[in-house]
């Protein structure tokens, strides 16, 4: 196959900076956000969930690295300051760090830091995510961490030829992303879908006309994220954030017997122009063709370079960046993303030996 841009267009809003050295940090959110067990009873849980925002479409260009040589690899600096604040002690879950098959990219990374200290613990969920685990105290906790990972550099791949599989054939783990869940209305959307898609090109061109339709039929903006909104929801309201975006391709993509996942993670301005207030944690998906996984993203829909996944799951249930079983607030949010040389990474181990 081969990588490039699709050219699609996409919408702009703003960024909010706060930098510590050599990273641009973003605001989530600055008014604490009570979230309700009432929107989640099908959980059982309180969950935040973290939305990005939209930029311009560009084409994603290499940019000049001096530790790019041949293998064109590139270093990304990201990470996240997070404030909870709990009436009294609660048990809470977090899906916050680079997935466990990154973990060989890693060249730098801090522990998780907590304020005030606690004692943290984590395990593999049924996706193969890795979830922390641990009991916020009653008050405010910050949880916060550094990291810097190495990159390929290339935007997410394009192989137009790529086929569907049959569902007789398709491996067994796959059938579970054919299926409707918590977001993703299969029952409401399927009729729908074939009469949208059922002439499209099977394939990598099918998933591609379903990006096209869901950037094209959905207005981004933060004023319209509601955190129960589902695919069907999205469709007819015509609006959301990026996980709605993925929501409703996801769902598209299971009415055509395509196996698609949901995913989330870092995703900076790199190979494009900078968004004066971006926001670096992301919504995309993942479509099952040809015996593999391929990255596609219906609210920017153009490939992207530096993509850092976190966590994939059915729909943002699976995998909301925090899950607090009791009542909490989200005080604040930043996370960060930048490409960055040797300099500032042997800087960075300088000062934590």
């Amino acid at each position: 196959g081969h990588v490039g841009p699709h050219p699609r267009r996409r919408k702009r809003l703003a960024h909010d900076a706060g930098p510590p050295p050599n990273v641009r940090l973003t605001a989530v959110s600055t008014e604490p956000t009570l979230i309700s067990t009432v929107l989640f009873a099908v959980a059982g849980a309180w969950t935040v969930f973290c939305d990005s925002q939209n930029g311009r479409l560009f084409a994603p260009e290499r940019q000049p690295n001096p530790r790019r040589g041949q293998k064109d690899l590139m270093l990304i600096r990201y990470g996240y300051e997070l404030t909870l604040n709990c009436p009294r002690p609660t048990t809470m879950v977090c899906l916050l760090d680079a997935h466990r098959e990154r973990l060989r990219d890693l060249r730098y990374e801090t522990g998780l830091m907590t304020m005030p200290e606690i004692a943290t613990s984590t395990y593999l969920d049924t996706f193969g995510n890795t979830v922390r685990r641990f009991i916020a105290p009653a008050g405010d906790l910050t949880l916060s961490r550094d990291a810097v990972i190495e990159d390929s550099g290339v935007p997410d791949a394009i192989e137009e030829d790529a086929k569907e599989g049959p569902v007789e054939q398709l491996p067994n783990d796959t059938l579970v992303f054919l299926l409707g869940s918590r977001y993703c209305e299969t029952d409401k959307l399927a009729d729908i879908a074939w009469q949208l898609f059922g002439s499209k090109p099977p394939g990598w061109r099918r998933v591609q006309a379903i990006c096209d339709f869901v950037c094209d039929r959905l207005t981004f903006g933060y004023a319209h994220a509601c955190t129960t909104r589902t695919a069907f929801e999205a469709y007819a309201e015509r609006k959301g954030v990026c996980r709605d975006f993925a929501h409703l391709a996801v769902a598209f993509c299971r009415c055509m017997n395509i196996p698609a996942r949901y995913a989330n993670g870092f995703l900076g301005d790199i190979g494009v122009p900078p968004d004066p207030s971006p926001m670096d944690y992301n919504a995309w998906f993942e479509v099952y063709l040809d015996g593999r996984w391929f990255t596609f993203d219906a609210r920017h829909n153009v490939p992207r370079i530096g993509r850092i996944t976190v966590a994939r799951g059915r729909d943002a249930a699976d995998i909301a960046l925090a899950t607090s079983f009791g009542p909490h607030t989200l005080s604040k949010f930043r996370v960060w993303t930048e490409e960055i040389d040797d300099a500032v990474l042997a800087d960075l181990t300088r000062r934590t030996a």
